[in-house]
């Protein structure tokens, strides 16, 4: 019984780590400490360790929970099943370009100190290779349809739409352009149909 409370316990105290990291870079930059963190969350910096193992573990976990809180990979899969094909692709995009607007505060600072920091580098890497599996099964199911127009190979199509909708992508219409997110969103997801429906 005490092992079962322990581990409540402490599946509880790693979401709320979670939940607070999240807040905090979302305000004000990845470079919160873990201190920071722990004395939010009420609990020692080793603790954080403890739950995490590094920075680095604390991170990717960081960008999996949101993952899982907007539950992109099962949204993803519900738009994959669309048709016809250019159904699809709209279906799939939009879904991923609603999660952008999501990721983008703790995303921003992810990708502005991975060149600096090693363990926000692996973290973001590793998010970023299951993102454009989502783009590759995509495009993919385009061209089991014979929907991909020919000029692209899937690898290739997969690469484009995965940079065309990133969150780089976003923010220099978004954030730099001052662009509303549906006329950015719009005119990513026409692009893509133009250029990658056969």
């Amino acid at each position: 019984m005490l092992h079962v409370s322990n581990s409540k316990r402490a599946a509880r105290t790693r979401q709320e780590i979670l939940d607070t990291a999240w807040t905090l870079i979302a305000d004000r930059g990845a470079e919160v400490s873990i201190a920071e963190i722990a004395k939010n969350v009420g609990i020692t910096r080793q603790s954080v360790y403890v739950h995490f193992g590094s920075r680095g573990g604390l991170l990717d976990a960081l960008v999996r929970r949101a993952d899982e809180r907007e539950a992109i990979f099962e949204r993803f899969e519900e738009a994959l099943a669309t048709e016809p094909p250019g159904d699809r692709l709209d279906a799939c995009l939009r879904v991923w370009l609603a999660f952008v607007i999501k990721i983008q505060p703790v995303a921003r600072d992810l990708i502005r100190l991975r060149s600096t920091d090693r363990d926000v580098a692996k973290a973001w890497e590793d998010r970023m290779k299951d993102a454009l599996g989502l783009f590759r099964r995509l495009v993919r199911s385009l061209e089991r349809d014979d929907a991909l127009a020919p000029s692209w190979s899937v690898a290739r199509a997969a690469d484009f739409a995965w940079a065309a909708c990133s969150v780089q992508a976003w923010e220099l219409l978004v954030v730099d352009r001052g662009w509303s997110h549906p006329a950015a969103s719009k005119a990513i997801r026409e692009s893509l149909a133009r250029a990658l429906l056969a």
